[in-house]
């Protein structure tokens, strides 16, 4: 099928796999939960370990963001549903903080074999930590891998999300280190006419290919 993951890793622009699972909030159907949304699946190498939970906190305590961007959170490991529920728990009780968002309990870790979360190399047997962003249209717009011992960065991801939502709201490109309300590059000309418009315009340019404007 065409715009299908080749060898059960899916790439950028590919249709994101579909699957149903159970998770913490329920059984759930991915096509059902991404429709007319982004998505942001996530894997955790598993419950109960130090990085892995301040990687969640930070999900988490990011809920009005991701709310505000019409996105929705999905996290995964290699873990039973009652080993999650009770890491949830266990957060909430000594933190305050609360997993709210969907846990899938990948215990036969096909999920994760399905999106290239299992990387020999680095572990058999836990994901490494994956960031798949999916927009609502379920095509796979991002891919993020982490090691097992690095945590990720949540401000990358707010801004690499920021980026996706807006290149597409406005048809441009982000230069390198762009932050949300700084001016962002608009396409190359690609004709003679839309060459000598681009000259005598107003933009920032550093040559005609390269032109950056404010929004």
């Amino acid at each position: 099928m065409e715009n299908q993951p080749i060898n059960n890793i899916p790439r950028i622009g590919d249709n994101a796999p579909d699957f149903e699972v159970l998770t913490t909030t329920g059984k759930i159907k991915f096509s059902e939960y991404n429709k007319g949304s982004w998505v942001i699946l996530f894997s955790h190498p598993a419950d109960f370990t130090p990085v892995c939970t301040t990687e969640m906190m930070g999900f988490a305590l990011e809920k009005d963001f991701f709310s505000s961007k019409n996105t929705k959170l999905m996290g995964l490991s290699i873990d039973s549903i009652h080993a999650h529920i009770a890491w949830v728990n266990a957060v909430n009780e000594k933190t305050g903080v609360l997993f709210e968002f969907p846990i899938i309990a990948d215990i036969d870790m096909s999920i994760a074999k399905l999106y290239g979360m299992l990387q020999p190399g680095e572990s058999e047997t836990a994901a490494v930590r994956a960031v798949f962003m999916i927009d609502p249209e379920s095509k796979v717009r991002l891919i993020m891998y982490y090691p097992l011992n690095v945590g990720r960065n949540m401000e990358e991801i707010k801004r690499t999300l920021i980026a996706l939502q807006t290149s597409d709201e406005n048809k441009v490109a982000m230069p390198l280190n762009w932050q949300p309300g700084e001016k962002v590059i608009i396409p190359a000309p690609k004709t003679i006419e839309a060459l000598a418009e681009r000259k005598s315009s107003d933009l920032e340019m550093v040559d005609w290919y390269l032109a950056k404007k404010s929004l």
